[in-house]
């Protein structure tokens, strides 16, 4: 099956030669079109621009366009195979974007590794973006890479694979907790992965009331004097996870928790491992393509509810439930960043797609096909950035 949808996709790819072309939106008939859309009418709105920057947004294709910008450091599961490799990745997320929001956008691969080089890059052509998505950049320089850009722009910069990960977890965990009478505060949760993702889905589940939650990496749980080198942001994160300073490997640490969340590698936990948490356990078994551990063993050790990466097993994390509707919204009022509370408000607009009647074992999450997602997270994000002060309009 995996080898078939790996030769069938080279062959589409392959036939038409990319996934994106550029239409106008206005037709070129006649020289009175002509006019219109190039000299002598485009000098207009270039005079209107010149007059009032703000302008842009009105006359150009600025409202709607977003860069997909990556270095090729962290490729889906393929790590660093370089800028040029990165851009089928590239592409296909702005075929997603199209497909599901409606917005415009460019991929671009950045050939350098240098941070300063690639924020000064992305920072001189973001006068033709309403916002930045950043993808596939490796850890920890995807923290400064992307706080960096936060600071200098006045548009919306958002690491999909830190943020849009930690949104749609964080719903599909508030409905998990639903199904199994737990709260936010009151749950112990182990993440198993402390790169990108993980790091800031640990961050993100705090600021959203998550009290108890210890970090694994290769070498063990996360705790201040941690005795393997941290990079900075796992310094941080040591500070303010694993509050009982428990110390030693997956199997050490997961005993007696409420829930796991893996952004690891595949097989990493073990239906032992789950016969020791805490009775009636939820499992987020994320690594894509192959999780940490499959529904049908998680399930056999006791789990109540399994989530996963992958479109072949129920309750799919899955970004295109975030990204879309996230900058959907933030465009829509021309927002000037993406802050926490927007972030927050579309977790909840997502976990609330999710009614008590529907909520089961295997629905705590929607589809990424389900037609309600992108309007509802959209309009969250959008209230959210009016409320903060985030917005333009």
């Amino acid at each position: 099956m995996k080898e078939d949808i790996f030769s069938k996709s080279l062959d589409m790819h392959r036939k038409l030669r990319g996934k994106l072309d550029i239409r106008c939106r206005k037709d070129i008939e006649n020289m009175r079109d002509l006019a219109l859309v190039y000299t002598p009418g485009v000098a207009e709105p270039c005079r209107a621009i010149a007059r009032d920057e703000n302008e842009l947004w009105n006359v150009t294709i600025k409202n709607n366009l977003v860069a997909v910008v990556t270095d090729g450091t962290a490729v889906l599961g393929l790590g660093d195979i370089g800028p040029a490799a990165s851009m089928p990745v590239m592409e296909g997320k702005s075929c997603l974007f199209k497909r599901f929001a409606g917005i415009d956008s460019i991929p671009l691969a950045i050939s350098t590794k240098d941070v300063d080089e690639f924020v000064n890059v992305v920072s001189k052509i973001a006068v033709s973006f309403g916002g930045i998505n950043l993808e596939d950049i490796s850890a920890p320089r995807c923290f400064e890479i992307e706080s960096r850009l936060q600071q200098e722009l006045d548009i919306p910069v958002f690491h999909d694979d830190q943020h849009g990960t930690a949104v749609i977890a964080l719903a599909a965990y508030k409905n998990a907790l639903r199904l199994t009478g737990r709260s936010l505060a009151g749950s112990k949760l182990v993440i198993n992965g402390a790169g990108a993702a993980g790091s800031s889905i640990a961050r993100y589940f705090l600021a959203a009331g998550v009290e108890d939650i210890i970090m694994c990496d290769v070498n063990g749980a996360l705790c201040e004097g941690y005795p393997q080198g941290l990079n900075p942001a796992q310094v941080e994160l040591s500070k303010v996870t694993n509050p009982e300073k428990k110390r030693g490997g997956l199997a050490d640490v997961i005993k007696g928790a409420d829930a796991f969340l893996g952004v690891s590698r595949p097989g990493l936990l073990t239906g032992d491992m789950v016969r020791s948490m805490a009775k009636e356990p939820v499992v987020f078994a994320m690594a894509n393509p192959t999780p940490e551990i499959f529904p049908d063993e998680a399930f056999a050790a006791g789990a109540a509810v399994v989530a996963t990466g992958r479109s072949d097993f129920p309750n799919q994390v899955n970004n295109c439930l975030g990204f879309p509707g996230i900058f959907r919204g933030a465009l829509d009022v021309r927002a000037r960043r993406i802050n926490e509370e927007m972030k927050l408000a579309a977790s909840e607009a997502l976990a609330s797609l999710v009614t008590d009647a529907e909520l089961s074992k295997d629905y705590i999450i929607p589809s990424a096909l389900d037609e309600r997602v992108v309007p509802a997270v959209a309009r969250a994000v959008a209230e959210a950035a009016r409320r903060t002060g985030a917005a333009r309009l």
